[in-house]
């Protein structure tokens, strides 16, 4: 009765037209950005953060939330019609998606797509909404020391999640934390690693640094590959399934919503993740997998519906924790820290009408991808044939005007076109940036946490074993720390990595 009174108050919040307009611009943003390759839903919200000052928080982060998983929609187009990944999490879309349109059957892999990814957003709404206010009521029995282990362990999640090289990911990580010290220390009030340059005596935005390693660097080598779109440009009618293509679909959406709702909540974990696993799960299971890569249904129907259910569940962290479980959710905790709002269980008792209306604008959001994209399709086609060549200086502008306009400093935007290029070059590496930007937000928290611990305990660092939740904690981070060594687990990731760069 209480989950029904308080989804009443959400819906009141998000009902209002000022939320019901702010999630229909989240949602056309985030298909627009999923639509076309080379910026993405972290880019683009760290683009709009200075626009949230004017807002109210509510309409703020129902909007920012939009633009998530509308991108998660949009980019399921792209994959489809033109064989490019809008999206990170739609590049499986793209193998069997692009395949069933070349066969004639684009209205029913964009049908599927759209189908899938509103079950699974309902489903991940109802789970947020049902998880949400008993694991904040756990999270207030939290210390410093048990955040400082819920850190710990969520940073070795994501080094067990992130592709490619164990000790590329951990250096990331590491690399992040060291960032996040530069600035002013809050106890003793002395400048660290700020060099004598004034404008790093606060710190390095998260802003400035998540632009320009996912904003610019993804541009820069985007503009060094060669355009190859193979547009469907055919008339594209029966937005619709056939029975066989329903009874094929069905039973792959329902195990793509439980994985990516699993997989979501996980450090590291969200859209991208969900979609690949769900990928992988359906080519084991079908009767035929052969037929994958050459348009099979549920090769469409399981990613989209985890990577739209690993999109949301990846709120429960950050709403009840106070954790960004992926990068995503790190320009999150940016925003709501823009309004004085700290992430964690305090948000559920102390701004429940914050809380329980960006739930219910989830659903909300939802339904307007289902009735607003199926007709927009020929829009975004149309929009899919301009060279990228003119879209990038745009994009690339309307990011240094949002950079500018935080704090009306040209350095910061120096700052973001210098790590535009370390972006690119971590990506010449192979190294992923994502686990950079979790280690940067979650640095100074870890730190504030671990030295509070102390203080508490007189400098006993046995506190942090001393503490039942903690040692569990830390009890489940030595256990993945073992899982990321273990040769077998090492030898798969490098695989996998390879096959995706491939």
């Amino acid at each position: 009765m209480e989950l029904l009174n308080n989804l009443a108050l959400g819906f009141s919040v998000a009902l209002t037209f000022t939320n019901i307009m702010y999630a229909f611009i989240g949602v056309m943003l985030g298909t627009l950005i999923g639509v076309l390759p080379g910026i993405g839903p972290v880019a683009t919200i760290a683009m709009l953060l200075p626009t949230t000052y004017a807002l109210q928080p509510v309409s703020a982060l129902i909007m920012l939330a939009g633009i998530y998983y509308g991108a998660q929609y949009g980019g399921s187009t792209t994959a489809i019609l033109v064989n490019m990944p809008g999206e990170s999490s739609s590049v499986v879309t793209c193998l069997d998606g692009h395949q069933m349109a070349r066969r004639g059957q684009a209205g029913a892999a964009l049908a599927t797509a759209a189908l899938a990814s509103f079950f699974a957003g309902t489903c991940a709404t109802v789970l947020v909404a049902a998880v949400g206010k008993p694991l904040s009521e756990l999270a207030l029995k939290f210390g410093p020391a048990e955040y400082f282990s819920l850190m710990v362990l969520g940073l070795l999640g994501a080094v067990v999640l992130a592709h490619g090289s164990v000790l590329k990911a951990v250096a990331m990580i590491v690399l992040g934390l060291l960032m996040g010290i530069i600035g002013t220390d809050v106890n003793s009030g002395m400048q660290r690693f700020s060099f004598g340059i004034p404008e790093l005596t606060d710190g390095i935005g998260v802003v400035v640094i998540a632009m320009g390693l996912f904003g610019f660097a993804e541009i820069i080598t985007n503009l060094e590959s060669a355009e190859k779109r193979e547009i469907i440009t055919s008339k594209i009618s029966g937005l619709w399934l056939s029975k066989e293509q329903f009874k094929k679909a069905w039973p792959a959406v329902l195990r793509g919503t439980g994985l990516g709702s699993v997989l979501g909540v996980l450090p590291g974990g969200g859209a991208m993740l969900s979609s690949f696993a769900s990928y992988t799960v359906e080519k084991k299971m079908a009767k035929d997998p052969s037929e994958f890569g050459k348009g099979a249904i549920q090769g469409v129907a399981g990613p989209e519906s985890a990577n739209n259910a690993g999109a949301q569940t990846s709120f429960i962290p950050l709403l009840t924790l106070g954790i960004p479980e992926n990068a995503v959710m790190a320009m999150m905790v940016g925003a709501m820290t823009i309004h004085n709002i700290q992430p964690g269980p305090q948000v559920v008792t102390s701004n429940p009408q914050l809380f329980w209306g960006l739930i219910a604008s989830m659903w909300i959001g939802n339904l307007m991808l289902v009735v607003l994209n199926l007709p927009l399709i020929g829009m975004w086609i149309k929009l899919l044939r301009v060279p990228y060549r003119l879209l990038y200086p745009a994009i690339l502008l309307f990011c240094a005007i949002g950079v500018y306009s935080i704090n009306n400093a040209s350095f910061d935007i120096t700052m973001t076109a210098i790590f535009g290029l370390v972006g690119v070059l971590f990506m010449k590496l192979g190294c992923e940036p994502a686990p950079l930007l979790l280690g940067f937000v979650l640095g100074p928290m870890m730190e504030e946490n671990l030295r509070r611990a102390l203080l508490l305990s007189r400098g006993d660092p046995l506190t942090f074993v001393q503490r039942p939740i903690s040692l569990g904690l830390l009890i489940a981070a030595a256990l993945l720390l073992l899982i990321i060594f273990l040769p077998t687990v090492r030898k798969k990731r490098e695989e996998a990595f390879h096959e995706e760069v491939a």
